[in-house]
């Protein structure tokens, strides 16, 4: 049976919430504040090609969008089913400021992996990315970008 990581971790940042919203779905300006993540080219308004680089093990996977309601939430899943998902929620805390909330879940493969959740270096990681989420919205005090779209996921498994 396979074992799945778990990651969840809040940061408040001090921009709005459409703000906050609009650059997570920059998907490809990930690397900018995500040190694991070598690149995240957007397929498709729905589907990611992720390359990835934790611990000295590179990954590659795409992901789809299973369930995005605009300044709400964003979920997603590789496309194989097993290795990685995750949903990022967004709270209006007043007109500047949003509380974002990240689960992330996927399951480590190599020893190298396992060692690192063992040792709850992923946590760490994430919890260090989610920081630097913040200091470069806040920074910029505005999005590079932004897609509004709706997905309701019509697969099976449902939400996380």
């Amino acid at each position: 049976m396979e074992h799945f990581q778990e990651v969840e971790e809040t940061v408040d940042v001090a921009v709005p919430v459409r703000t906050a919203y609009n650059q997570w779905t920059q998907f490809e300006s990930f690397p900018h504040f995500m040190s694991g993540v070598e690149s995240v080219i957007q397929l498709t308004d729905r589907t990611n090609h992720w390359v990835t680089k934790v611990g000295g093990v590179q990954r590659e996977f795409d992901t789809e969008i299973v369930d995005q309601e605009p300044d709400d939430r964003i979920a997603w899943r590789s496309t194989d089913g097993r290795s990685h998902a995750g949903i990022v929620r967004f709270t209006p805390l007043d007109a500047g400021h949003t509380k974002v909330k990240v689960h992330l879940e996927w399951a480590p493969e190599t020893v190298t992996e396992k060692a690192g959740a063992a040792l709850k270096i992923d946590e760490m990681q994430v919890k260090a990315d989610m920081r630097k989420f913040k200091d470069f919205i806040e920074s910029r005090g505005s999005e590079t970008g932004g897609w509004r779209g709706d997905v309701k996921d019509s697969g099976p498994g449902g939400q996380l």
